[in-house]
């Protein structure tokens, strides 16, 4: 590891310990800040990210394994390796189940923690990269629906629930969320999976065009048809058809869907055959198709025949905690496909990309991951490779400048920090460039239970 780039935090209630183990850092040449409980540690880690955290066991106001579930919950990249007083064995498993790196015993040798310290530093693939990509967690017979997080479980019970069935599914959620995987996933774990899954996208062609695309037409019915085709409705026979964006159909196109879902016939374009079909219908749009409806723009006969069942999928935003899961995958993938070798990810820039608001959800990440893959220069993804636009949010909320949770305190303690790191821990030159008294420094320190311990 090189001299100087690492950043740790230490969280522990007693004071000499802390001191002990700031000092010994420090000589390292890492630099150290500290906590003096749980409660303040996970604010410290909210105001940016750290290249480790030494958290003691058993503190008062909030333990550190209760702190070590919100700090993964914020980022998880970040190695936290826990000290305890006892060498319980239950408690060193309990840790380790919530994501600690490692765990050690006080008295700490401090020859075994310098090397755990670096293995997790320097070593370490922060979203295990060496593990399979899924960790157990739901997805598809293709590998392909990620999450862990509540929202995505319980749309993978849904799933699970309605594929065996023969109901429309109706599948709503905003652009880059996956529907389509989740069309996928509906179609390979139903009774129809030997037969094709066959994908329109309503969105993308003419009324005139898409008519040909679903129902086929004859040889000569409208300029440039050379020869008589087959629709996707007769291409999907047996199987599933995947209409994409259909609320961007139009009145007349909604006419004829319905007609072939109640009736199960269709008729080619320039043909009076009846071509009888059997086919599981399952559509995605991004609009509310209800308001739709109550503006006319959508047929309510439709609407109920297509809202058998309805699934939402859910904003990247809403399933925060799949970010490390999804990124760990889009590495692989878009490693593999670009011939790089990555080993992973740095904890400042999983710290951002859990940060980001993701308005393209899931879709914009694996851009902002592939672009990263192709132009990182070392072998983990590191937050210079990220796209302009992820560069541009962060400069304008940079958590040095705006602190945890963007409150006055959060600036304040941000600045402080700031500070005491550019006078390389000199309170005295620190508090003069802060333009306070030393004392109100130290109160300060005090107030927000920390210490850098330095001179």
């Amino acid at each position: 590891m090189k001299k100087n780039t690492a950043k740790v935090l230490i969280v522990d209630d007693d004071k000499a310990h802390r001191y002990m183990l700031g000092s010994i850092l420090s000589n390292w040449g890492w630099l150290c800040v500290e906590a003096d409980d749980g409660e303040n540690a996970v604010e410290v880690v909210r105001g940016g990210p750290f290249d480790l955290v030494l958290m003691d066991v058993c503190m008062t106001k909030m333990n550190g394994l209760e702190a070590l579930r919100k700090i993964r919950a914020i980022n998880p990249a970040i190695p936290v390796v826990m000290l305890t007083g006892n060498s319980f064995v239950e408690t060193a498993v309990e840790a380790l189940k919530l994501g600690a790196h490692d765990y050690l015993t006080k008295p700490v040798d401090m020859e075994r923690l310098r090397r755990t310290a670096e293995i997790a530093m320097g070593h370490r693939q922060p979203t295990n990269m060496s593990a399979e990509p899924h960790g157990g967690q739901p997805f598809d017979e293709h590998g392909r629906i990620i999450g862990s997080s509540p929202p995505m479980q319980a749309l993978w019970d849904l799933i699970v629930q309605v594929a065996p069935s023969e109901a429309t599914v109706l599948i709503s959620g905003d652009s880059g969320t996956g529907k389509e995987l989740v069309a996928s996933a509906l179609h390979y774990r139903s009774l129809r999976k030997d037969g094709p899954f066959v994908k329109v996208n309503c969105a993308a062609l003419a009324e005139t065009l898409l008519e040909s695309e679903l129902f086929g037409h004859e040889k000569g019915s409208f300029t440039g048809a050379d020869r008589r085709r087959e629709g996707c409705f007769v291409q999907a026979q047996h199987g599933t058809l995947f209409l994409d964006e259909i609320g961007e159909t139009t009145p007349s196109m909604q006419a004829k869907l319905l007609r072939v879902l109640q009736e199960h016939e269709l008729q080619r374009v320039g043909s009076q055959e009846i071509v009888t079909v059997d086919v599981r219908v399952i559509t995605a749009t991004n609009r509310n198709l209800e308001v739709a409806v109550r503006e006319g723009r959508f047929r309510e006969d439709l609407y109920y025949r297509l809202n058998v069942v309805t699934l939402d999928v859910p904003s990247l935003r809403e399933r925060i905690g799949d970010i490390p899961l999804l990124t760990d995958f889009f590495i692989r993938r878009c490693a593999k496909r670009n011939k790089r070798k990555l080993k992973g990810i740095t904890p400042t820039c999983m710290d951002v990309l859990n940060r980001y608001p993701w308005p393209g959800n899931v879709r914009e990440l694996e851009n902002a991951i592939e672009r990263g893959v192709i132009l990182t220069r070392g072998e983990y993804l590191d937050v210079e490779s990220l796209p302009l636009s992820i560069q541009r949010w962060l400069s304008m909320n940079r958590k040095e400048d705006a602190g945890p949770q963007g409150t006055l305190k959060g600036a304040e303690l941000q600045l402080i920090v700031k500070t005491l790191i550019a006078t390389g821990g000199n309170k005295s030159e620190a508090a003069r460039r802060l333009q306070i008294t030393r004392k109100t420094l130290l109160n300060k320190l005090k107030k927000y239970g920390l210490d850098s311990n330095l001179s």
